[in-house]
């Protein structure tokens, strides 16, 4: 009941807190905006102290300096031995000291205080602070009082909380660029996107999952390549390759690589009916982006056709490294017989055709037209294979 009583001021002292540090993105800011308001809504308050207790502390913020000092001295360093705060540290719980020996500074002299309150900061059973507020000599703290100051403590429990979060993520990056440096000369860039998100797949074993694999490949990049400079077909190439990324992320896609003159992409995060359509959306998306291209090529290019091959079903999916002579190099990939016919379709796939395999058109069977181009022999495959398409024959 006590503690509804006074249910509104704390509410209000909380939501004036929350607008004065809001404007701020340094941690220390907000600490010192926080115990400024402390100093308010504890009218017996003499000084207010933050201990920082966390060894990481240092990284992410700056100790405060006790203002009941003739110069700056660290809060730490002041009250950290007090009675009220190894009370507080040993109970792990909010104490009061009814009264406490005085702070006595470097040069000898002493300033008398009152009571003391220390309230731990406790985030997964570690103190991270101490809050401290000293009242003056003669005065005693209410139990409004003390929940106004506990109220704060929560507050900057999940203030520390961030920063450290904040830190820590910041780290793990740094480490993870560190330890890819001599790899990413032979690393695509989606991998080293891939490797920042999720840290652990590199070391972690390939999984089964049912996936739907996306090839393409240029077709005339060869004829391309022989009447054009090397730097006008990296252009070209890379304006097509680059207007596909956002058509596939849009569909869910993640790059694994590209081969000079292709791409390959895999849909691996949903159900496998989910991957087909997202696999086809994308191979639609990216048909209209070539066709679109196309459109705007010089008069004396012809068109370049993007082939397209998509296959569904169980792969072996995870972070692969191929080792040669000129270092490491590492990929995600899906491997196995998906991604293999995968790659032969999107081969025999001739004039920007999109040819998709049985598994993937029971899949989707029903959502798009489907064209049945018959039995076809792919290279490296021994037994013919009946194929489909997305698109009508012009």
């Amino acid at each position: 009941m006590e503690m509804e009583k006074h249910y509104k001021e704390r509410f209000e002292a909380q939501r004036r807190l929350a607008e004065k540090i809001a404007p701020f993105m340094e941690v220390n800011d907000i600490l010192e905006t926080m115990r400024a308001e402390i100093r308010v809504i504890v009218p017996t308050a003499m000084e207010s102290c933050i201990l920082l207790l966390d060894p990481d502390a240092q990284q992410y913020t700056r100790p405060l300096q006790c203002a009941l000092y003739d110069r700056p001295v660290n809060c730490l360093a002041c009250k950290r031995n007090r009675s009220a705060i190894q009370r507080a540290i040993n109970k792990k719980k909010g104490v009061v000291v009814s009264s406490s020996d005085p702070i006595v500074r470097q040069d000898g002299s002493k300033v008398k205080i009152g009571p003391e309150a220390a309230i731990p900061v406790v985030v997964n059973d570690d103190i991270l602070a101490v809050v401290s507020v000293v009242a003056r000599p003669g005065s005693e703290f209410t139990r409004k009082d003390f929940y106004m100051i506990r109220d704060f403590s929560e507050t900057l429990r999940n203030v520390l909380s961030n920063a450290k979060k904040h830190w820590e993520m910041t780290q793990e990056k740094i480490r993870i660029g560190q330890m890819l440096t001599h790899l990413s000369p032979f690393v695509p860039e989606s991998v080293r996107n891939i490797v920042e998100k999720n840290p652990e797949m590199l070391t972690q074993d390939k999984e089964k999952k049912d996936v739907s694999v996306l090839f393409l490949d240029l077709e005339g990049y060869t004829r391309l390549s022989a009447s054009r400079s090397e730097a006008e077909v990296n252009e070209l190439v890379e304006k097509m390759f680059s207007s596909f990324v956002d058509p596939i992320h849009r569909s869910h896609g993640d790059i694994n690589e590209t081969a000079g003159d292709g791409l390959m992409i895999i849909f691996k995060d949903h159900d496998s009916k989910t991957n087909a359509i997202n696999s086809v959306k994308a191979g639609f998306d990216i048909f209209d982006q070539n066709r679109e291209i196309n459109r705007h090529l010089a008069s004396d290019l012809e068109p370049i056709n993007v082939n397209i091959g998509i296959n569904s079903g169980t792969a072996l999916v995870g972070m692969t490294r191929f080792k040669g002579s000129l270092g490491t190099r590492m990929t995600f990939t899906a491997s196995g017989p998906v991604t293999n016919l995968a790659a032969r379709l999107a081969s025999h796939s001739k004039g920007g055709d999109i040819l998709i395999g049985e598994e993937t058109k029971d899949l989707i069977n029903g959502l798009w037209p489907l064209y049945d181009r018959g039995l076809a022999k792919l290279k490296g495959i021994e037994e013919p294979l009946r194929i489909f398409s997305l698109l009508r024959k012009e």
